[in-house]
């Protein structure tokens, strides 16, 4: 997806103009709403701007980390104290219907959802190759259910918009979770009819959605659904595939070289440009080295239990964790001491090396979805279906690679009782998938969340922590069509 060029914001573009006046007379050369979805490079950019939006602030930057790993135990909003008080809410459950993040979130995914709705809705018209416009549909398809699915695990019941609505239309009222969930599997399933696999893309498309990225993403909302069975019948569709392997140096997997690799399932393409600074993601700046030599934010530092998580020896600790007095994976400097920051340490899967433009234009790809996730995925739904030998295989998969030549940590696991290996399973997709914004849905999921957070320090209250509250500026812009969560 780097040689793709992320063209338009189409918002404006396609759903004004004005009908009353001369000022309707579009000027030669401009695009409008009539003049769009035309032709087949038209049909390209609509959906190249779904994916655009996955690098904006809104979706994968600030409030995204904020409400995933920071609001977990696997990490605290680090930075210095008053910087940024909205996300310290966050970390602390002190946070209420006022608070930034998941306001941000909320436009952010919707105005994600609004240009997948677009290109869904409006592609068809266009007389064009029969085979990439199915495709490109099924693109926005698979892209919106992932949306939902963010939108759901994080506000349960949201309203459910498929469609362009008009102005009469805007005040929706919340939609059941159940038909949400609904409407993403519905999604899933129709991109997983037309989408290809990822070897079949040419190498310039290499980061758009594959057959494999909807099946592994279904497979992650039946676990949430506790559907074992559907869970493990996708996750062994992806592994029987036989598009992806373990990248075999897991030290890489975040680096240039690991990008879109054998273990990429789907992630986000980013890029350094020269000129307008605008193919890359500020993912990369929030989280970097705060001082020298990195010059990032250095949010999202990871907490005393996630490090305590890792067995002895085990390697992903120190390639999960950029610690002062460092030398910097590229070995281009050591992360200095930053006394207005206490006890500092970094996310060094979000790391990159200097580029130009700053660290706003950070060019490091945003991992979603890796193929140890489906493999932990197949372990645990084999495991909650009774196939405790299955579960182990592919439990054992994911720690052999991560022990590497060395023989003397990360012993294969031999646990057959279903409770005991289920926790196993557990720690390792912590250990695993660490601060890849993965560990707060688990939590939610699993129903450790209470206990997890309450023993990280935090004032956890059942049946209110487990969502955030729809925001209330939301509530306020919908007269009361909108209803807020319990507990907020």
């Amino acid at each position: 997806m780097k040689k793709i060029k992320f063209a338009l914001p189409l918002l404006l573009l396609i759903v004004s103009s004005c009908k009353d006046s001369f000022f309707e007379v579009a000027p030669r050369g401009q695009l409008t709403a009539e003049s769009f979805f035309k032709t087949e490079e038209h049909a390209l950019l609509a959906t190249n701007a779904v994916y655009n939006i996955l690098r904006n602030w809104e979706i994968h930057v600030f409030s995204y980390i904020g409400c995933t790993d920071i609001l977990s135990d696997d990490a605290d909003k680090g930075s210095e104290p008053n910087d940024a008080t909205f996300l310290l809410e966050m970390d602390n459950l002190l946070f209420d219907a006022g608070n930034l993040a998941p306001k941000t979130l909320w436009d952010g995914y919707y105005r994600a959802i609004f240009r997948a709705n677009i290109a869904i809705e409006r592609i068809p018209e266009i007389k064009m190759n029969a085979a990439l416009q199915q495709r490109l549909i099924a693109e926005a398809t698979f892209l919106r259910a992932y949306f939902y699915f963010n939108l759901v695990r994080w506000f349960g019941d949201v309203p459910l918009v498929t469609k362009q609505l008009t102005q009469d239309e805007f005040k929706q009222s919340r939609a059941k979770t159940s038909d949400v969930y609904a409407q993403i599997i519905k999604d899933l399933k129709a991109a997983i009819d037309v989408l290809p696999e990822k070897s079949k893309y040419a190498p310039e498309d290499l980061g758009r959605a594959t057959k494999g990225a909807a099946k592994g993403l279904l497979a992650k909302v039946y676990l949430t659904q506790k559907d074992y069975t559907n869970a493990e019948k996708y996750a062994l569709e992806v592994i029987n595939s036989n598009e992806y392997a373990l990248f075999p140096d897991y030290t890489r997997i975040f680096t240039t070289e690991g990008e879109n690799s054998s273990e990429s399932v789907f992630e986000v393409g980013a890029t350094v440009t020269t000129e307008r600074y605008d193919g890359g993601s500020q993912y990369n700046e929030v989280q970097g080295v705060r001082g020298e030599p990195n010059l990032g934010w250095g949010f999202n530092r990871p907490s005393d239990s996630f490090i305590l998580e890792f067995e002895p020896g085990d390697p992903r600790r120190d390639a999960t964790v950029l610690y002062e007095g460092e030398v910097l994976p590229d070995g281009s400097a050591i992360v200095q001491k930053n006394p207005r920051i206490f006890n500092s340490r970094f996310n060094q899967k979000a790391w990159v090396p200097t580029h130009p433009g700053g660290n706003g234009n950070g060019p490091g790809n945003i991992r979603l979805m890796r193929y140890a996730d489906v493999l932990l995925i197949a372990a645990e739904a084999a495991n909650e279906n009774g196939k405790t030998a299955v579960a182990l295989g592919y439990l054992n998969q994911v720690r052999k690679r991560a022990r590497g030549a060395n023989a003397n940590i990360l012993p294969d696991v031999t646990e057959t009782d279903k409770v005991k290996l289920r926790e196993k399973i557990w720690h390792e997709r912590r250990v695993e998938l660490g601060l890849e914004q993965q560990r707060w849905f688990d939590l939610v999921r699993t129903g450790q969340a209470e206990a997890a957070l309450t023993k990280h320090g935090k004032s956890f209250t059942k049946n209110k922590h487990e969502l955030l509250p729809i925001p209330q500026a939301e509530i306020d812009l919908s007269a009361g069509t909108l209803v807020q969560n319990p507990g907020y």
